[in-house]
């Protein structure tokens, strides 16, 4: 009898223990099917929020390419001052006959090479050498958009340009240098004249490698000018580097 009771314990207490791994086996392929469910939940989120950031991307390339001007404005507006951003001849040249045509009163080059003499730019710009002397700056310190913008702020209040000034530079570069230049310059009417150059055919914009990566570059950094600007809009103003006119220029 007593045999029969010890053999009966034995045996429920094995079934118990039988019964606890069962769930406890039942717990764990239940609680690693949900954690498989939740790894291929994140993984279909984070795959689908890369793909709504590449067609962003891709529709925000297609826009930017598109919004870029195909020719040259005839601008008839009259402002204070004009500045050219320098990094092609055409920019400098037309910003010059701006200033001939006596639609601004007062030309900013800015970010001239520290090598170029202010002698040999007053020969190949279409102004006067009076008119060059009297009222072309050249602005040496700037060496990207972001001291274009400085520079250009600082020559602005250096000669009272408080109202309107027309900007000039590539039609690539000029949705970030309007955004650099805006940020810089708020109080100022801004009117931009692009330059379209011969060398860069914009309507290959979806089939010329070249084209594209010069878009898409520029479409890139306009974003992070975007970014950075919009981040900084309650800072105070920028740290100015100096300005050297044509008349302290070396010759």
């Amino acid at each position: 009898m007593t045999i029969y009771l010890f053999r009966n314990r034995v045996s429920t207490d094995a079934g118990k223990n039988g019964g606890r791994k069962g769930k406890l086996r039942a717990l764990t392929r239940r609680w690693r099917a949900t954690r498989a469910g939740l790894l291929r939940a994140v993984l279909v989120t984070a795959a689908s929020a890369l793909a709504l950031c590449g067609v962003a991307f891709v529709s925000g390339y297609v826009w930017f390419a598109l919004s870029l001007a195909r020719d040259e404005p005839h601008l008839s507006v009259k402002a204070e001052g004009v500045v050219a951003l320098t990094g092609g001849s055409d920019r400098v040249l037309d910003a010059a006959e701006l200033l001939a045509r006596g639609q601004a009163r007062r030309l900013l080059i800015t970010g001239v090479n520290r090598a170029t003499r202010s002698s040999v730019l007053a020969r190949r710009l279409p102004v006067s050498r009076d008119l060059f002397n009297c009222c072309v700056d050249l602005g040496y310190e700037a060496l990207d958009t972001v001291g274009n913008a400085r520079e250009t702020r600082q020559w602005a209040q250096v000669h009272k340009i408080s109202h309107s000034l027309i900007v000039v530079t590539s039609n690539y570069h000029m949705p970030r240098a309007m955004v650099e230049l805006s940020a810089a310059l708020p109080e100022l009417k801004l009117y931009p004249y692009p330059v379209v150059s011969e060398h860069v055919n914009l309507a290959d914009w979806a089939s010329d490698p070249g084209v594209i990566r010069l878009i898409g570059g520029e479409y890139v950094k306009f974003l992070g000018a975007l970014l950075r600007v919009t981040l900084r809009q309650n800072d105070g103003d920028p740290d100015l580097g100096p300005l050297r006119s044509n008349e302290t220029a070396s010759e």
